[in-house]
């Protein structure tokens, strides 16, 4: 008698789940694309370095006059506080307003990456000014400057782009520290009256108007509030799952260089700061620091506007066979965006020329839902039964929803 050939039935639960897998082919940059532009290269090492100098690039030249407004208690607040919160989104906004929503966030990323060219190319024309004693006039030197940045922006991986940002970041680094050490250094800041006695102004808590301590707080926000930058480089990464490690490190870097340098350089110079601040310094040292930074200025901006290109140029390619090709298309799409990109910064630095108002304006106008409001709103749609569950997690849900208020409150009264 035959026996009856059974196979054993196999459920859904014993089939093993590739969760790497499964990630890797959502990835809009595949490993094994043969022949073509490999990007995703990037150590998680070098992911720290790049986000670094997101991070701490010109708005260090602002925070220190924003102290002089909300004084040192308050601005040191500000800056371990905006530093904490802001974590960190185009896509990902999909998922709560569809196909318009993306479009939306996608285009406000685009307006902040042209305020931060613009303001980019106000503080690089400036240094030309003070390196040359005005040997030119400032539109010639901020023409030169967008097509430096552009020239940095359109290398196309950000592995390439990394060696770069460890020259960037050292040199600006450097920059400041000599500045900072120079300010301690003197009788009295270079703007202060040069003889006679003189108030430093220096105050531990302030009480400024509404706009100017708007201002001043949206230039603090503004200085750690790139974490929405960081998207395109975990895009790159070789292991996506090591970008929290990268971003902490970052993080807690940048809080302590900013909370640093500014409490030194506002405790010597007091309400007597310039902006950029190098011009603290005295006609000298100005010229050391700025001579030292130019490469960390350049980069860093450039780096900017490198993410907004990217972001333009996966959604054009995105899907096809040039977006990992070197096909004509694939290098007329990148050039040419990044030329374009860089062409507005320098319109929009030419109409609105002064530093502070347009990093305020991109901190509160763009920035503020980017590091606020939207990854609190995905929080809370991922996390929508908090509202009904235990009080430890209605707590949790109301707090997402003060950060909310609060982002919305940037926008409004920053703008």
């Amino acid at each position: 008698m035959e026996k009856d050939n059974i196979s054993p039935h196999v459920r859904a639960s014993d089939v093993e789940y590739d969760k790497e897998a499964d990630l890797e082919v959502r990835e809009v940059f595949k490993k094994d694309h043969d022949g073509g532009v490999q990007f995703r290269t990037v150590s998680w090492q070098r992911a720290a370095i790049v986000f670094l100098k997101i991070q701490f690039a010109m708005s260090i030249l602002a925070v220190p006059g924003a102290l002089a407004t909300l004084g040192a208690v308050g601005g040191a607040i500000s800056i371990v506080g905006w530093g904490a919160l802001n974590t960190s989104l185009a896509d990902m906004m999909g998922l709560l307003w569809g196909r318009i929503g993306r479009a939306l966030v996608g285009a406000q990323i685009l307006v902040a990456q042209v305020l931060i060219t613009a303001a980019g190319i106000v503080s690089i024309s400036t240094a030309f000014n003070a390196l040359s004693e005005h040997g030119a006039c400032t539109a010639a030197f901020s023409a030169v400057a967008a097509v430096l940045i552009t020239g940095c922006s359109s290398i196309r991986t950000f592995s390439r782009l990394g060696w770069l940002t460890w020259a960037g970041f050292i040199t600006f680094f450097i920059a400041v520290f000599i500045f900072v050490v120079a300010v301690t250094q003197q009788d009295r800041p270079a703007a202060a009256p040069p003889t006679g006695d003189f108030d430093l102004g220096w105050t531990s808590i302030a009480y400024p108007t509404f706009i100017a301590g708007i201002t001043a707080s949206a230039n603090i926000f503004i200085s750690c509030s790139g974490s929405s930058m960081y998207l395109p480089v975990i895009s790159e990464m070789r292991r996506p799952k090591n970008y929290r490690k990268a971003a902490l490190v970052a993080g807690i870097l940048v809080v302590s260089l900013y909370l640093t340098f500014s409490l030194v350089t506002y405790r010597w110079c007091g309400v007597w700061l310039s902006t950029p601040a190098f011009g603290s310094a005295g006609t000298l040292f100005k010229k050391i620091s700025y001579g030292i930074a130019l490469p960390g200025l350049v980069i860093g901006v450039g780096i900017y506007q490198h993410v907004a290109a990217k972001l333009v140029f996966v959604w054009t390619l995105r899907d096809s066979k040039h977006l990992q090709s070197n096909s004509v298309v694939h290098w007329s799409t990148w050039l040419g965006l990044n030329l374009l990109l860089g062409a507005l910064g320098f319109i929009v630095a030419e109409a609105v020329p002064i530093l502070n108002y347009l990093l305020g304006l991109a901190g509160s106008l763009c920035f503020a839902p980017f590091s606020l409001i939207f990854p609190a709103l995905l929080w809370m749609y991922d996390f929508r039964s908090a509202r009904s569950g235990p009080a430890g997690s209605k707590a949790l849900y109301g707090f997402h929803v003060f950060i909310v208020l609060l982002g919305l409150f940037m926008v409004i009264g920053g703008t």
